[in-house]
């Protein structure tokens, strides 16, 4: 790991918990270059839904590079683009009578939430947004000035002004419905809360520790946008692309966004970023908001092959059937060790399971590591271990990474044990 230490800068995250240099990887499993396999339940950070080196989009990408496919064509007309349009249209919007424009971004999540909330201003007039209590929106600017966890805020001292902050479902308790705590905010002209052109949030806060939002409480905030004349932005960076079992996470709760950011497993791990936005609202003047990678030919290739897993029902149904595995095992692994006072949340595909004595959750993942397990943290305090596996991962593989998980958490208590009773030395 010399080599890392000595270039790469101090920065860099993922590598010291994960200290190991990776050679190869295949649907849900990665190998070092020692020969060391491990489960992937990181997945990316929810980037690869589909599975490392996906072979639908392996053979097409050789294929399209064999073939002289165009590379980087700006924001140019190209056949991949024009693939990807077209089937994107007639596999995910049409069936779902949805009706946007599509807008490319640069390549991450962060620049779809840039645009997103520049022209959400530009188009209402207004400066003020509203986010939510342990939202995350990435770390440009603009994108971490609607991020809730002071450890990406403190130390970047950007402008905060032009954001509110509101509490998220849940935040002040199954007692307190938040959504009218943001009525009475929105309905008080001495709250100190400025009318906002929108409302940006997640329906599955990832980040922020795996909060899940009601459908009753989306269906409320949707309809205070409409009362109020704000736009609702939805973020489905991370939770969508089939992530909670349907595309958009936001399906079951009937509501319309009008605007939707979608990166990560939209290119099926190659970088890709898009904004979602009702025509009305597409009021750019040409060349307005551009970017040199704002569509990336490579992902419009990958992402096209993919849209056939959502071509009928297997997928939300086999994402569904993985849940079912997954919250029962992790229900069995609370009730297993009542003294870690563990609970169970999450939707589809991305779950956590909240511990919280302090530093518990990280030394779980380090001892799952060692076992051939990847997975991370979640929740301001890394108190949640978050799932958030490949959505294809075989069902003989995702058993095995909760078995992993058991174990992790046995062996941290025992550690914990003998380091009281004296009788270990090496904890």
């Amino acid at each position: 790991m010399r080599i890392f230490e000595q270039m790469e800068s101090q920065v860099r995250s993922y590598i010291r918990a994960f200290p190991a240099i990776f050679a190869t990887a295949e649907g849900a499993k990665l190998t070092d270059d020692h020969g060391n396999e491990y489960i992937d339940f990181f997945a990316g950070a929810g980037t690869l839904n589909y599975g490392h080196n996906n072979p639908m989009v392996s053979e097409a990408l050789i294929e399209y590079i064999k073939g002289n496919g165009v590379i980087h064509g700006l924001d140019l007309a190209t056949t991949a683009k024009r693939d990807f349009l077209e089937t994107f249209y007639s596999t995910i919007m049409q069936p779902r009578h949805m009706e946007y424009k599509v807008q490319f971004t640069g390549p991450t999540g962060t620049n779809a939430v840039e645009t997103a909330l520049k022209i959400a201003r530009m188009v209402k007039r207004r400066s003020n947004v509203i986010s939510f209590t342990n939202g995350f929106h990435g770390l440009t600017m603009g994108s971490v000035a609607v991020t809730g966890n002071a450890f990406y805020r403190d130390e970047s001292f950007i402008n905060r002004t032009n954001v509110s902050f509101m509490p998220f479902d849940g935040y002040l308790g199954p007692e307190v419905n938040t959504a009218e705590y943001l009525r009475k905010f929105l309905d008080d002209y001495s709250s100190g809360v400025d009318l906002p052109a929108a409302i940006i949030l997640e329906t599955v806060q990832a980040e922020g520790g795996i909060n899940v939002a009601s459908d009753e409480w989306l269906r409320e905030v949707e309809q205070i946008c409409r009362a109020y004349d704000i736009l609702l932005i939805v973020d489905d960076i991370q939770v969508g692309n089939g992530r909670t079992g349907t595309f958009f996470s936001f399906e079951s709760s009937g509501i319309s966004p009008d605007i939707i950011t979608l990166s990560k497993s939209i290119g099926g791990g190659l970088p890709l970023a898009m904004v979602l936005l009702r025509p009305e609202l597409d009021q750019w003047r040409p060349g307005e908001h551009t970017g040199t990678f704002r569509g990336n030919n490579l992902a419009f290739v990958a992402a096209t092959k993919l849209f056939s897993y959502w071509q009928g029902t297997d997928m939300t149904e086999a994402v569904a059937y993985r849940e079912k595995i997954v919250r029962e095992r992790l229900g069995e692994i609370a009730a297993k060790y009542p003294q870690i006072e563990a609970t169970v949340r999450g939707k589809g595909m991305i779950n956590g399971l909240k511990i919280p004595a302090q530093n518990f959750c990280s030394e779980v993942s380090r001892e799952a590591f060692e076992r051939g397990l990847i997975i991370e943290l979640a929740g301001a305090n890394d108190d949640v271990l978050k799932l958030l596996p490949p959505l294809i991962i075989e069902e003989e593989v995702l058993r095995a990474g909760l078995d992993i998980i058991d174990e992790a958490i046995g062996a941290v208590l025992e550690k914990k044990e003998n380091l009281i009773t004296g009788n270990g030395s090496d904890y």
